[in-house]
């Protein structure tokens, strides 16, 4: 799962959800620097990509952009999943995206002093760029998906991916609520995370 989706499913404390954003980032026993809540975040968020990574429903997705990406087909889907969350986000909370990620960013900017460098290098243009708010549309994951290509290991099959999204659009967006509900199970009987008050 890509930021928001990660965010999303941390629920309602500020210190989960800042450890769960942060969690790629922490390596190792590191987490244990962190308080309480934020550490819960980061074991959190190692539970949700090993969820992830396993499941059946995310495996299908995959495929379809394995051809071009291979290892790195996970990614795409993490970032396209992230679409349909933030084009559906009415379904899953009460808040609107607009606010829910303006929020998000008035958080990151209280705790940043806490983040990793790597973590505190992006939060700018992040938020400048108002990116979260920007995975609701197509146009906006065509630019996440360039600049990842730039910044990271990610290969430029920016073209290819959005092809590949909009001619296989109702398929992934029905793979997603699939997955979507089957993680959202897992949260709550796992982890006891509740989403009523989302």
């Amino acid at each position: 799962m890509n930021f928001l989706a990660h965010i999303y499913l941390s629920g309602d404390d500020d210190q989960i959800k800042i450890g769960n954003f942060i969690g790629d980032y922490v390596k190792g026993s590191a987490y244990g620097m962190y308080p309480d809540n934020i550490q819960r975040g980061i074991r959190l968020h190692r539970s949700i990509d090993s969820f992830t990574d396993r499941n059946r429903t995310v495996v299908k997705a995959k495929e379809l952009f394995y051809i071009q990406y291979h290892k790195y087909a996970g990614i795409v889907i993490d970032i396209i999943y992230d679409h349909f969350l933030a084009a559906n986000w009415q379904r899953f909370s009460k808040t609107p995206l607009e606010i829910y990620t303006k929020n998000f960013y008035d958080l990151m900017l209280k705790y940043e002093f806490m983040m990793p460098t790597e973590v505190q290098t992006f939060i700018p243009k992040l938020i400048e760029n108002n990116r979260l708010y920007s995975y609701r549309t197509i146009n906006g994951i065509e630019s996440v998906l360039s600049t990842m290509s730039k910044f990271t290991s990610l290969p430029d099959y920016s073209e290819f991916a959005i092809l590949t999204l909009k001619e296989n659009y109702s398929f992934l967006e029905e793979n997603f609520f699939t997955f979507f509900a089957e993680i959202i199970f897992h949260m709550n009987t796992v982890h006891n995370i509740d989403y009523s008050n989302s």
